[in-house]
């Protein structure tokens, strides 16, 4: 039985973050919403209590029952969790006179606490609370304070309970990485023997035992999760396995034929279905943003299920979903009421009657690709930049007609092949090229254009929650604007998005 640490998030920014670095020790770990406790049994080694935006002193604030834990586990309380614990053990928290946000140094350190293993004094922390844990209990133990945060850290007298009121996951937090590992193999007793091998031979071994001789269907979409999870279930149940490769008229250039070429020498047993008219047709006319996604969506499915039907007795669909589609799928506060029309959990019709099988379920973004490079798959897909479900239509804002998307995959296909060519493609997270739905003012030889703009997007991130613009040499945006405005008939203008995320999303629509 895997071994693994439980976050109950009360609705912090960072709790997937905490999630990353508990994995980044080789320790697997589940994020749960506060109100939805998981099944606590001996495979359990311990409890991490996320932040939260809300104050324990609100009549509305998360809470959960904390007895049956106490002294039974150990617990590290962040954050919200450590006032949390401070304030229903008969602490007192208050709110602090000054907002306490950023760098912190811990002058005092109780050394000898196994916690605190291996970090000096004045170790930089980084604080974001307004809160403050005034008094504590009397079995409380502070081992850690700053110059202004007498109560840094605690640990309840006799217990493997600990309270942190700054936040290890980020890396301002100099020591973090070190006392997140204190406490999951030292006090946790945690292996660290969770790895992309060890991964991928259990879930073959569960893909063999669940799935027997039944068959299973997959729609491949060319990026990093549906084939890594194809090449698992492959492994798992080989040609049982069926999987349909869609061109909705809205991939980048050239890429339905290489990438069903890319899968075909992976020995895949894959169909290619050229249903480009389709989406067209359902297309037209539309302009919402949500209407298209969901008009994608529809034919999406029409064309699946068309393509299922020919395949005898299938009784469970593949699906590339990932830990982050899942979290996001359900709040602290329950299910979200704003999941994106084409995510892919819950996204499986009624009439489709068909078993979900999810072999990625549990991992980030960054684990897929490990997973991917264990199961040698060929470097050029697990390097692929993310690409959104409804392609090309969400990059083009307006209505989608052929016109469009043929300009838009030339340009793109310059802009993309220029990234790769000096050499910067891999450490940008996403690129691609947006269709404006504005026409501007321009001259070519001597004759004056009115014609489209093409805005360039590029932005690094290590799981796509948050993002900054990349800061591409000058030289190079000004070499693929040339190649865009001298090569794509339409196109006068080429403008480059310096927007991050958050504000701004990392598409246009």
């Amino acid at each position: 039985m895997q071994e693994k640490i439980i976050i109950l998030d009360f609705g912090s920014q960072f709790t997937q973050l905490i999630a990353r670095r508990v994995r980044e020790l080789s320790i697997y770990c589940e994020i749960h919403p506060f109100n939805h406790l998981p099944e606590f049994d001996e495979s359990v080694k311990g409890i991490i209590l996320s932040g939260s935006p809300y104050s324990v002193r609100q009549t509305d604030a998360p809470h959960f029952d904390f007895i049956p834990f106490h002294g039974n586990l150990p617990v590290l309380g962040v954050c919200y969790g450590a006032q949390f614990l401070a304030h229903h053990s008969g602490g007192e928290v208050l709110a602090s006179s000054t907002r306490e946000y950023g760098r912190a140094h811990l002058q005092f350190i109780q050394s000898e606490n196994p916690l605190f293993k291996q970090i000096r004094a004045n170790s930089q922390v980084w604080m974001s609370h307004g809160d403050t844990i005034a008094r504590i209990a009397d079995d409380f133990e502070i081992i850690a304070s700053t110059d202004s945060v007498k109560v840094a850290a605690y640990q309840i007298k006799g217990t493997q309970t600990y309270g942190i009121q700054f936040h290890p996951e980020v890396t301002h937090s100099i020591d973090g990485k070190q006392l997140l590992q204190n406490f999951l193999v030292d006090i946790c007793g945690c292996k660290q023997d969770w790895t992309a091998d060890s991964f991928v031979e259990t879930t073959i071994a569960e893909l063999k035992e669940k799935l027997g001789d039944d068959q299973v269907v997959l729609g491949l979409s060319g990026g990093v999760d549906s084939s890594v999870a194809a090449v698992l279930l492959h492994h798992a149940i080989g040609k049982n396995l069926h999987c349909i490769f869609v061109d909705n008229g809205l991939l980048r250039k050239d890429e339905f034929q290489s990438v069903l070429d890319s899968y075909q020498h992976m020995g895949l047993n894959v169909k290619g279905v050229d249903a480009k008219q389709r989406f067209y047709d359902a297309l037209q006319g539309l302009s919402d943003p949500e209407k298209k996604r969901k008009a994608i969506g529809r034919v999406f499915i029409e064309v699946f299920d068309d393509e299922a039907h020919r395949i005898e007795n299938v009784k469970w669909l593949g699906q590339g979903t990932i830990y982050p589609d899942v979290i996001e799928s359900v709040s602290v506060k329950g299910p979200s009421a704003t999941i994106k029309s084409h995510h892919n959990v819950g996204g499986l019709p009624d009439f489709m009657k068909l078993k979900v099988v999810e072999p990625l379920n549990t991992l980030f973004k960054d684990e897929v690709r490990k997973v991917g490079k264990a199961l040698e798959i060929d470097p050029d897909i697990l390097g692929r930049h993310p690409f959104p479900g409804p392609g090309l239509a969400i990059r083009i804002l307006g209505e989608i007609t052929p016109e469009k998307v043929a300009v838009l995959q030339e340009a793109d296909a310059i802009y993309i092949n220029n990234l790769r060519a000096a050499g910067v493609y891999d450490q940008v997270w996403q690129a691609g090229a947006i269709f404006l739905p504005v026409q501007s003012v321009g001259v070519m030889g001597d004759e004056r254009t009115y014609e489209n703009v093409i805005c360039l997007r590029a932005v690094e991130s290590l799981d796509g929650m948050t993002a900054d613009w990349c800061h591409l040499p000058y030289n190079l945006l000004g070499k693929i604007s040339n190649e865009i405005i001298n090569n794509v008939k339409g196109i006068n203008r080429v403008v480059y998005d310096i927007s991050s995320k958050p504000p701004a999303t990392i598409e246009w629509e």
